[in-house]
């Protein structure tokens, strides 16, 4: 049996006193019944709920009392909180009644719980709002993941908050606790970046390169990179760190090096910056027509230049297109760093 007040004062009349707890006098038989919203009616039997304290000995009052004086003289009509709190409901029922209050209607919605089924916790990863900002998660793939935990519509999945606002009712919450998978978070996120307008992504991207030691951040530039890269990025994060070969100084990934800038290139690299120093215009389909005669003057494929190009002009064997980098890169940038690598792939020859 649970513990219970054994009700020793319960009939005596007396009057408040110091040091003294004031109870609720609640009926000892029959039943507490509610119909929840989301889970349907609930019953408890009332010799279950004790006379709870609403005013402790030091004067201060409890939760369930609180939040019941609290509600009433807002005039809340709908309490929609956590499962959690379902225990609290028959008790803050008996005290609306004890007041003469009219009782809200109830709606308890399922916890939120990690991958392993357990109560969502730090250990899960970020619990804060702020925190996911810094990680580079957008605010509306945040909204939508949150309320598509416990709730949907058919089998929609990305919601603007609009249609959250018009589409939400209590009637398609979930019984069951939602399940919080940072992995379909980050797949929505990235939709979202995908779909985002660049000149805000490139706002949005600045604090995060900011972060990451850039300075003097031209927001053209910005912008274009966000354009090469936001269909390869799930966060704000992800993206700035894929973005930094535009805008800091680089260093070659040691395997790139060995593999792409090999000392036997330098003659074609050679003419290719001659080519590109001659370039009259310099975005894709300009670049796309000097390396289409260049190819063809050498009867060569693009990828024997592309990848040693890659690698001198980011450092890394992996990237956006060539053209869209080069075309954000600009003809300065690019003819300074082709011209850096070739003179690395000389000092290869010296050794």
């Amino acid at each position: 049996m649970k513990p219970k007040y054994d009700g020793t004062c319960r009939n005596l009349g007396l009057e408040k006193a110091p040091g003294a707890v004031v109870r609720l006098k609640s009926p000892l038989t029959g039943r507490t019944t509610f119909e929840d919203l989301v889970k349907g009616v609930i019953s408890i039997d009332n010799d279950e709920l004790d006379d709870l304290i609403l005013q402790r000995s030091d004067g201060s009052f409890t939760y369930n009392f609180a939040v019941v004086v609290d509600d009433s003289k807002m005039g809340i009509t709908y309490v929609i909180r956590g499962d959690d709190h379902v225990n609290n409901t028959p008790r803050q029922i008996l005290i609306y009644k004890a007041l003469g209050e009219p009782i809200p209607q109830y709606a308890h919605l399922p916890m939120i719980l990690g991958p392993d089924k357990t109560p969502l916790s730090k250990r899960h990863g970020a619990t804060s709002v702020l925190a996911y900002r810094e990680m580079g998660i957008l605010p509306c793939a945040l909204v939508n993941a949150l309320a598509r935990l416990g709730w949907s519509h058919g089998d929609q999945e990305k919601f603007s908050v609009q249609e959250l606002i018009d589409l939400f009712s209590l009637e398609h919450v979930g019984k069951s606790a939602g399940i919080f998978n940072m992995e379909k978070l980050l797949d929505l996120n990235g939709k979202y970046i995908r779909e985002e307008d660049d000149t805000h992504l490139a706002d949005l991207l600045i604090p995060f390169l900011t972060n990451l030691g850039c300075s003097d951040l031209n927001r053209h530039k910005v912008k274009g990179a966000v354009r090469t890269l936001k269909k390869r990025s799930n966060t704000l994060v992800e993206m700035a760190q894929g973005a930094l070969f535009y805008f800091r100084e680089i260093s070659f990934d040691k395997e790139a090096d060995q593999k792409f800038l090999r000392p036997e290139l330098v003659e074609l690299l050679e003419d290719l910056l001659s080519d590109l120093r001659g370039a009259a215009g310099f975005d894709q389909k300009g670049l796309e027509k000097i390396f289409s005669a260049f190819l063809e003057k050498h009867q060569i494929k693009l990828g024997k230049v592309a990848q040693p190009l890659r690698v001198a002009l980011t450092g890394k064997a992996v990237s956006p297109g060539i053209f869209e980098v080069m075309e954000v890169m600009g003809q300065h940038t690019v003819i300074s760093r082709l011209s850096h690598a070739i003179s690395h792939m000389k000092g290869k020859k010296n050794t």
